[in-house]
């Protein structure tokens, strides 16, 4: 989706940080932008500095941990704006900073539920709708650069949920119709209250991420990344994944007939 001009586009967890910076971009390229947090008061203050930006805004409560809460929130963008045509699943928390040998099932599950459960919900909330709906739009999916590899000792839940939601958006790539949009946006460490990166200097300051991030949801890539470091770590684990490969199953010809989608037809 190359203009945003007149859409309308529904963020969570778009009170602060990299959500609250999308709904600012995606608002002066005229779209028309409904945020979602859990907090009321940062969800007033936010429409308001939208609005004093001359953005056409909207706001309203959401946990996106519970399915009929993001239910409702989908009733609340089209109610407002007679239309969503754009998704950012952006709500999320951070780690515990535990071992998982410590972690407790409950602190666990909590991560699973907004940073997994979550992003599902919305999928499920808005792509039903978005496929009724008929038209052009686009779900962007928040992950991580702890999607791509694992790069934070006792990051435990988070680590997990965002490795998964790798593997959701990239299915849902493959299930989209072709007048759905998807990508998978990789923060790295940015300053945004998940992460207390506020009070970090090294940060990557939220707008210039979102600058970097913003240029390639225009351009319609799938990976949307940043923090050019991370391809030392990334490079590291597909040489050791490679290299299994090539020293216990190397290629041979003929070597799709145990392959999935060959025996499948996909």
């Amino acid at each position: 989706m190359k203009s945003f001009k007149g859409k309308v586009v529904v963020i969570t967890g778009g009170a602060t940080g990299i959500g609250f910076g999308l709904a600012k971009s995606f608002g002066r390229q005229g779209a028309k932008v409904v945020i979602a947090s859990r907090r009321r008061d940062r969800v007033r203050d936010s429409v308001e500095t939208l609005k004093g930006m001359g953005i056409e805004a909207q706001g309203t409560t959401c946990d996106v941990s519970d399915y009929d809460s993001v239910q409702a929130l989908a009733d609340f963008g089209w109610e407002a704006f007679g239309r969503v045509d754009v998704l950012v699943n952006n709500a999320g928390v951070g780690p515990t900073m535990r071992s998982l040998f410590d972690l407790s099932e409950d602190q666990f599950d909590k991560g699973l539920r907004i940073n997994l459960y979550g992003t599902w919900h919305g999928v499920k909330a808005f792509g039903q709708r978005f496929l009724r709906q008929g038209t052009p739009c686009a779900i962007y999916n928040i992950g991580s650069e702890m999607s791509l590899f694992s790069g934070v000792p006792r990051g435990g839940e988070y680590v997990i949920g965002k490795h998964a939601l790798l593997g959701l958006t990239e299915l849902l790539r493959q299930e989209a119709p072709e007048f759905m949009d998807v990508g998978f946006i990789c923060p790295g460490f940015v300053s945004s209250e998940i992460g207390g990166g506020k009070s970090i200097p090294s940060a990557m300051p939220t707008d210039q991420f979102v600058e970097t991030a913003m240029a390639q949801i225009r351009a319609g890539e799938f990976y949307i990344v940043s923090h050019a470091y991370n391809m030392v770590h990334i490079d590291k684990r597909y040489a050791e994944i490679s290299k299994a490969y090539e020293r216990f199953a190397p290629r041979y010809p003929g070597d799709d007939e145990y392959d999935v989608g060959t025996l499948m037809g996909w």
